[in-house]
């Protein structure tokens, strides 16, 4: 029978790859690690003092979630997507939220209400204090509670794919494409519509929002002639 060592070892080395997984999502949803780069599995295993085989399943998790591909021979690199693979998800991805609006307005509590107008508060204090990095990750868990608080799981998932597909895009187009300026009133639209318990508007602002920040991805493509780094 395995003592609390071999137990505590076991837990470590099941939870380090999803440790792993999450800090290198993090390093590409800030761009430390660049559309198109490789993945330096060496150096990032003598930066953190571990051996090679949890990034590389760390890695592999990055694949299926779509933010890393794999070359065979040559290891894994940031995806790269095309203009208008970009501009398709953005497209799914605000009828899907749109969903999520019409069917959390007729459920939603005081409570999320509440939780979702902090979220926009803090966004604000974000703004003016220049912290677009505190912004991005406010806005994220935003749009995460609306789909969350519809309790629909199939949709959760989706949305996420989706999410995680146009992730370091989105922290750029937030701060290049001039989003940080204007998505917060596009959420106090949205929050709104949800306390108003208006599935339609609701629905309809949600996605509105999605389709602007869209026009935010082309408007900085083009200002930048570089492609959407996912």
């Amino acid at each position: 029978m395995p003592g609390f060592e071999d137990t505590l070892r076991l837990l470590r080395s099941s939870s380090l790859p999803n440790a792993l997984q999450d800090e290198i999502e993090r390093r590409i949803l800030f761009g430390e690690y660049r559309a198109g780069e490789r993945i330096n599995e060496n150096a990032l295993a003598q930066e953190l003092g571990i051996s090679r085989g949890p990034i590389r399943e760390a890695c592999r998790g990055l694949v299926e979630s779509r933010l890393l591909a794999v070359i065979v021979n040559r290891g894994f690199f940031v995806r790269e997507i095309t203009a208008k693979e970009a501009a398709d998800v953005y497209d799914v991805r605000a009828s899907l939220m749109r969903l999520a609006g019409e069917t959390l307005a007729g459920r939603i509590t005081d409570g999320q209400i509440a939780i979702l107008g902090s979220l926009v508060e803090r966004m604000d204090a974000a703004e003016r204090g220049g912290d677009h990095d505190a912004y991005y990750v406010l806005n994220v868990e935003f749009h995460d509670r609306i789909v969350d608080y519809t309790e629909n799981d199939r949709l959760r998932a989706m949305c996420e794919g989706l999410a995680k597909e146009l992730a370091l895009y989105r922290h750029r187009s937030l701060i290049d494409g001039g989003g940080v300026h204007v998505s917060n009133r596009e959420h106090r639209r949205i929050l709104a519509a949800l306390a108003a318990r208006d599935p339609a508007r609701a629905g309809a602002e949600l996605e509105r929002h999605m389709l602007a920040g869209k026009e935010r991805f082309l408007s900085t493509r083009d200002n930048t002639g570089d492609g959407p780094p996912a």
